[in-house]
Order: structure tokens, then C-alpha cells, then sequence
């Protein structure tokens, strides 16, 4: 299956949210995180996070992180979705 990855830079403060945010999408596989030297701190399969219990400890580690850190790169691993069935003009 074809895998799509993209790169964000976030400020510390944003980091939590925009973590949030991504565990939400439903195309999102893998969510990385490295501070602005490139080290990785975490690496999350986001089906795995989306269990409620395993995302509230998840998003408190990442607030400690974020106060530490200034600048993060969140690697984002996406499969595409599928193309809509029906388009313009079907049933």
C-alpha cells in the first residue's frame, strides 16, 4: 500500500494540539516527533493512540516535552484515501 509522508513544524505550545488534531484524521498512520537537531523523541502508531486510554498519557507527555523543547518536526505517515465512489454525474 502506498504511504504518503509529510513534515510540519510546530512552536512547543502547538504541539500538543496539532498531535491531537492529527490522531483524529482518519487517513493518519504514523505520527513521529523529533526536536530541531532531528533526534527522534517519539515515534506513535496512531491506531494505537486513538484507545482513549492510551492517548490522555500520550498528550501529558507530549505537554512536559513541549515546555522542554522550543521547536519540534512532527512526521506525519498517511495512506491516501480512496477515491469517492459516485463522482459527478453517478448514481
Amino acid at each position: 500500500m502506498e504511504k504518503i509522508y509529510e513534515e510540519l513544524k510546530v512552536l512547543g505550545r502547538d504541539l500538543v494540539d496539532k498531535v491531537s488534531s492529527l490522531m483524529h484524521e482518519g487517513n493518519v498512520r504514523r505520527v513521529i516527533i523529533k526536536d530541531s537537531r532531528g533526534h527522534t523523541f517519539m515515534e506513535v502508531p496512531v491506531a494505537v493512540a486513538a484507545v482513549g486510554a492510551v492517548a490522555l498519557p500520550l498528550l501529558a507527555a507530549l505537554g512536559a516535552l513541549a515546555a522542554l523543547v522550543a521547536d519540534f518536526t512532527i512526521g506525519v505517515e498517511r495512506v491516501p484515501e480512496p477515491p469517492k465512489e459516485g463522482g459527478p454525474g453517478g448514481k
